[in-house]
């Protein structure tokens, strides 16, 4: 046996970017050689993705999966969309997002360290996808959602294959109502929540900085008036209050009628039912939400290239 041990293995992890297993099997064939195990990797192109590491993964795909009463949405990165409508990247996305549905908590580190089917984790296929596909990828989310008895519904918007796209929604239905009944209003409040892009699923879930600074610029408007300060207040709180009721999900108004809250949405399909459905939950993943991505100087890039 190779004369390594295992923060031999991790050292080379950092070095190079590899997967674990790429990493012992280097190991093994250079006898515990750290440096001609990096040579090693190196040679095989595996250690390239490390270099990669550190460009913008905005684009790639959303993902999601359901099983019984259980769902799980997963976004997976890449740094074009090229690479999102590669065949190998795209069953990445769709076998990591099975593998998320088995875990025990939305931790991606976990997520990441998760056995891959066919051999290795979910780490060491993402960094052979790295090496091989040419671009950096990140495992960058995932959020579960569950309920004891009633449905969860998938919808994905502008889908690149079944149950993969850009805008990946989930909805969690608790109730004992028939299952084509929650199936139907959950793909109405799921294309809703893609269109509606809610915050939350009421007001009591929004987050307290966004209020905060909500509540920034309401002051700062109000005292822009030169009203009293007791109105100015009411400015404030009636601006927070309408922040609110237009991002929480409960209280957004529905966009197939254009008046009704989607709470009585949900009441009124319950009473049709003959049994109370609770929306207990909601995921809406956008890929790439929230990334900043570089501006590049498509010409200036080719320059420096010939430059040298």
């Amino acid at each position: 046996m190779a004369a390594y041990t295992a923060a031999d293995v991790k050292n080379l992890r950092e070095r190079t970017g590899a997967g674990m297993m790429d990493c012992k099997k280097a190991l093994d064939e250079t006898n515990g050689d750290l440096e001609a195990a990096v040579d090693a990797l190196r040679a095989k192109g595996l250690a390239a993705a490390q270099k990669k590491s550190s460009r913008t993964a905005a684009e790639g795909l959303v993902g999601v999966a359901v099983e019984g009463t259980r769902g799980v949405a997963v976004e997976v990165n890449s740094e074009t969309d090229f690479v999102a409508k590669n065949d190998q990247f795209q069953d990445f996305v769709r076998k990591t997002t099975q593998v998320a549905l088995g875990q025990s908590s939305d931790d991606v580190e976990a997520l990441k360290g998760a056995a891959y089917p066919g051999g290795g984790t979910v780490g060491d296929k993402l960094t052979n996808n790295v090496a091989t596909i040419g671009e950096n990828q990140q495992v960058r989310r995932m959020k579960t959602v569950a309920v004891s008895q009633g449905v969860i519904v998938p919808y994905m918007h502008n889908a690149a294959a079944e149950n993969l796209g850009k805008i990946g929604v989930l909805v969690a239905l608790e109730s004992e109502a028939p299952a084509d009944a929650l199936e139907a209003l959950g793909k109405q409040l799921a294309m809703h929540i893609a269109a509606a892009f809610p915050q939350a699923l009421d007001a009591d879930g929004l987050d307290p900085e966004v209020i905060e600074r909500e509540r920034a610029i309401a002051r700062e408007k109000a005292a822009e008036s030169g009203k009293p300060e007791n109105v100015q207040e009411k400015m404030v709180e009636g601006a927070i209050a309408k922040f609110a009721k237009e991002n929480a999900l409960l209280s957004q108004v529905f966009v197939m009628d254009n008046k009704t809250p989607i709470q009585q949405v949900v009441d009124q399909a319950g009473k049709e039912a003959g049994a109370r459905i609770v929306l207990k939950d909601y995921v809406r993943f956008q890929l790439g939400e929230g990334i900043e991505k570089e501006e590049s100087d498509f010409a200036a890039e080719v320059a420096a290239a010939v430059a040298g």
